[in-house]
């Protein structure tokens, strides 16, 4: 017996894969300080068959900002966050986060090429920096202080790229936090998720600012789908976090994440050169 299914079915197994899928990258991320956004993006698009435009990086930061607050709250709540490297890293992390709304607007006809080339370069930065940071020998820096200049460039950098990329920029604040602002993983990574609990609300809100009409429609009709979307995105980035802080090693979830960016670096490199 042949079973043959509708338009209407097809959506509906897409819907529910993407339903699954931002469970997934929520409470495997939560842990690590991420937002996830890096996948969010590559899901809806292959997936669903979103375009990459204003709509598609608006919903990702959607994502991003409830990972972070499902995140951010449970770790703040076992204390591992620091508020003064928080307070000064927001001095660059929203005004970067602004210029990096403007840029997506100037760039708008041209996106999905320009998206999927700083994403290689962003991915491939990452895989070298996870390879490299293998073979560190670590050294006793307690003595060594703050470097603010740094952690506030540093965190800048993130903010625009969280715009751009529709990501939380973990990837870059946690660096940030440990290199300059002397940081130890778990509180960093708390910290992280704290910055872009402030930062990923403001990129959203200026992503719809500058959404076209048509883009704006599509997203009221599918709204259901969306406000979905976010619920489960915070359950698992909540129960990720309270799981994975006492439960998972840090170094097993970095392992997985880095399985999963090789995927969609192979995929992002074959959609540029076909």
């Amino acid at each position: 017996m042949i079973i043959i299914l509708g338009f209407g079915d097809w959506m509906l197994i897409e819907n529910l894969l993407v339903i699954f899928g931002v469970m997934i990258i929520a409470f495997i991320f939560a842990p690590i300080g991420l937002g996830g956004g890096m996948l969010f993006v590559p899901l809806l698009h292959y997936v669903s068959g979103w375009p990459i435009d204003g709509k598609l990086l608006a919903v990702s930061l959607m994502l991003t900002g409830v990972v972070s607050w499902g995140s951010g709250l449970a770790h703040r709540k076992e204390n591992l966050v620091n508020d003064d490297m928080i307070g000064i890293s927001l001095w660059g992390a929203v005004p970067g986060a602004m210029i990096g709304v403007l840029i997506i607007q100037l760039l708008d006809t041209d996106l999905d090429t320009i998206f999927k080339g700083l994403s290689l370069i962003l991915i491939s930065i990452a895989l070298a920096k996870y390879a490299f940071s293998r073979k560190a020998i670590k050294v006793n820096d307690n003595n060594i202080r703050e470097n603010i200049p740094g952690l506030v460039l540093g965190s800048g950098f993130g903010g625009l790229l969280s715009s751009v990329l529709a990501i939380g920029a973990g990837a870059i604040y946690v660096p940030s936090l440990q290199a300059f602002g002397k940081l130890r993983t778990r509180i960093s990574i708390g910290s992280s998720l704290n910055i872009m609990m402030i930062v990923v609300p403001i990129s959203v809100f200026s992503h719809l600012l500058i959404l076209t009409e048509v883009q704006k429609e599509d997203l009221f009709e599918q709204i259901v789908f969306i406000f979905s979307l976010l619920i489960i995105t915070f359950l698992g980035s909540k129960f990720g976090a309270q799981f994975g802080i006492k439960n998972i090693p840090e170094n097993r979830i970095l392992q997985i994440f880095i399985g999963i960016l090789i995927i969609v670096w192979i995929r992002y490199v074959l959609d540029i050169l076909v």
